[in-house]
C-alpha cells in the first residue's frame, strides 16, 4: 500500500504570537498528545514539533492507516480547545517530497526567523525523542527525522550560516543595542535560566553588559548558571522588585499564563524611580501580556517584533542560504528514492527466492544417477549460482527504475510478471525432462 507523509502546522510567517501560543505544546502535552493520536490513528506514525516560532504535526501512513490534513487540524483544535476558524486559514499543508524538504529546511535552520541558528536542530531531535518514547514513529518517520539531523549537520559545516549572532536570543539582544543607548552600563534582569536564558548572557556579555541578574523558578539552576557567569541571582519571589530597579528585562521563562498582566505590572511600575523600562519577551506563550505595552514608559516587544532585526541576517546570509537549499536538494532526492522503493525489499526477496529455487531444482536435475558424485559438482554449482545472480543483478536494477519513474505499484507488477514467467519456464522445463542421467 502508497505511504504518504504529511506535515500540518503553522509558523512565523503564517501566524501572529497570539494564535501560536494558543496552539503550542510543552513537554507534558506533547508526550499527550501523541498518545491520543497514535491511540486514535493506531497504523500511522506521529511526531510533533513545537517551539517559538512554529506548532507542526508531522505524519506518515499507508492508504488504510494514513490521516488526513483534515483529521491532524480536527486534532489540533480540540486538543487545545481552540475553534478551528481561529487558526485553519493560517495553517500550510505538506505532503510527500514538498513535507521531506520543509523538515529538511526547518532542521537545517533556513526556514527559522533567525538563519542560522543553532537551537533548532536540538528542538527537533527532542520533538524526535519525545516520539520515540511515545512509540508514535515508525519505519518512515525514523528514516525521515535521522536524514533531517544529518542533513542539519552537513549544512551548518559546510556552510558559514551559523556564524554570528544567529538566534533569537541574540536577536534579542541586538534589538536592546539598537534600543538602549549605552547597553554596557544597563541593568539587565534576566529572566528564566533554561537554554534561551543563557543564550542571552552569553550574548549579553559579548556586547559589554555586566549588570545583569539572573531569576528563575528553580534557584538552584539560577545558582548554577550564575556561578557558571558571575552573575547575581534572586529568589523567584524577588522578581517584582528586581524589575523596578531595572532598565532592560528579557523574559523566556516557561509558562502557560502571563506572569504580569497590566493592571499588576501598572503598580509595580508606579514604584520605580523614574526612566524607562525596555520588555523583550521572546517566551511563547509570552510572559507579558501585551497590553503591558501602553504603560507610559514601558516598551514592550515580543518575539514576532524580532523579524526586522532578523531580516538583516537573512539578507547577510543569502549566499549560505542558496548553499544550503542546494544540499537540501540532493538529500530530498535520496530521501524520496528510498521512500518510494521502499516496499520493494520484499518483492526483490521473494523474487531472489524464485531464481535461486529454480537453480537448486535445475542443478539438482543434473546432478543425478552418474553425474551425482561428479568431482565438478562443487566448482559448477558456484559457477551456475554466480551467473544466477549478475543475471538477478541486472533484472533488480530494472525493477529499482520502474519503481523510481513510475512507483512501488507498476514495479511489484514487473516483479510478479517475472516470477509468473520464470515459474513457467521451470514447468516446462520438469516436463520435457530436459536433462537424462
Amino acid at each position: 500500500m502508497e505511504m504518504k507523509i504529511v506535515v500540518v502546522g503553522l509558523n512565523h510567517k503564517s501566524a501572529p504570537i497570539d494564535i501560536r501560543e494558543k496552539l503550542a505544546f510543552d513537554a507534558t502535552q506533547t508526550m499527550a498528545a501523541l498518545r491520543q493520536l497514535k491511540n486514535r490513528f493506531g497504523q500511522a506514525e506521529f511526531v510533533l514539533l513545537s517551539t517559538c516560532n512554529r506548532v507542526e504535526m508531522y505524519s506518515a501512513g499507508s492508504a488504510k492507516g494514513r490521516v488526513t490534513p483534515g483529521e491532524l487540524t480536527k486534532f489540533l483544535s480540540e486538543f487545545h480547545n481552540v475553534p478551528l476558524e481561529d487558526f485553519r486559514d493560517l495553517l500550510y499543508v505538506h505532503s510527500d517530497e514538498d513535507a521531506v524538504r520543509h523538515l529538511l529546511t526547518v532542521a537545517s535552520s533556513l526556514d527559522s526567523m533567525v538563519v542560522g541558528e543553532a537551537q533548532i536542530i536540538g528542538q527537533v531531535k527532542e520533538s524526535y525523542r519525545v516520539a520515540c518514547s511515545a512509540k508514535s514513529t515508525g519505519k518512515v518517520l525514523n528514516r525521515l527525522f535521522h536524514c533531517a539531523f544529518a542533513t542539519g549537520k552537513k549544512i551548518h559545516t559546510t556552510t558559514s550560516v551559523s556564524s554570528g549572532r544567529v538566534s533569537i536570543a541574540g536577536v534579542a539582544v541586538e534589538l536592546a543595542m539598537q534600543l538602549f543607548a549605552d547597553i554596557s552600563s544597563a541593568k539587565v534582569v534576566v529572566i528564566g535560566a533554561g537554554e534561551m536564558g543563557e543564550l542571552l548572557v552569553q550574548h549579553l556579555f559579548q556586547v559589554g553588559c555586566k549588570n545583569i541578574t539572573i531569576i528563575n523558578r528553580s534557584l538552584q539552576r539560577g545558582l548554577n548558571m550564575a556561578k557558571r557567569y558571575g552573575i547575581v541571582v534572586r529568589k523567584w519571589e524577588e522578581l517584582t522588585e528586581q524589575l523596578i530597579d531595572a532598565n532592560i528585562a528579557i523574559a523566556s521563562a516557561a509558562t502557560q499564563d502571563y506572569l504580569f498582566k497590566k493592571k499588576s505590572f501598572k503598580k509595580i511600575i508606579s514604584g520605580r524611580r523614574g526612566g524607562s523600562l525596555l520588555i523583550i519577551d521572546i517566551a511563547v506563550p509570552r510572559n507579558f501580556e501585551p497590553s503591558v505595552n501602553e504603560i507610559e514608559d514601558v516598551y514592550l516587544y515580543s518575539v514576532d517584533e524580532l523579524s526586522e532585526v532578523a531580516e538583516q541576517n537573512r539578507k547577510a546570509r543569502e549566499e549560505d542560504i542558496a548553499r544550503g537549499m542546494h544540499i537540501i536538494y540532493e538529500e530530498v532526492g535520496d530521501f524520496m528514492h528510498w521512500f518510494r522503493a521502499r516496499d520493494i525489499g520484499p518483492l526483490i526477496g521473494q523474487l531472489k527466492e524464485k531464481f535461486d529455487r529454480i537453480t537448486q531444482d535445475e542443478l539438482e536435475r543434473f546432478f543425478v544417477g552418474k553425474r551425482q558424485d561428479a568431482s565438478c559438482r562443487d566448482m559448477m554449482e558456484s559457477m551456475v549460482k554466480r551467473i544466477v545472480y549478475k543475471l538477478l543483478h541486472c533484472v533488480i536494477k530494472n525493477v529499482n527504475s520502474v519503481a523510481k519513474e513510475h512507483g512501488p505499484a507498476e514495479a511489484a507488477k514487473l516483479v510478479d510478471s517475472i516470477v509468473q514467467q520464470a515459474e513457467e519456464i521451470s514447468s516446462r522445463l520438469n516436463d520435457k525432462e530436459h536433462i537424462k542421467p
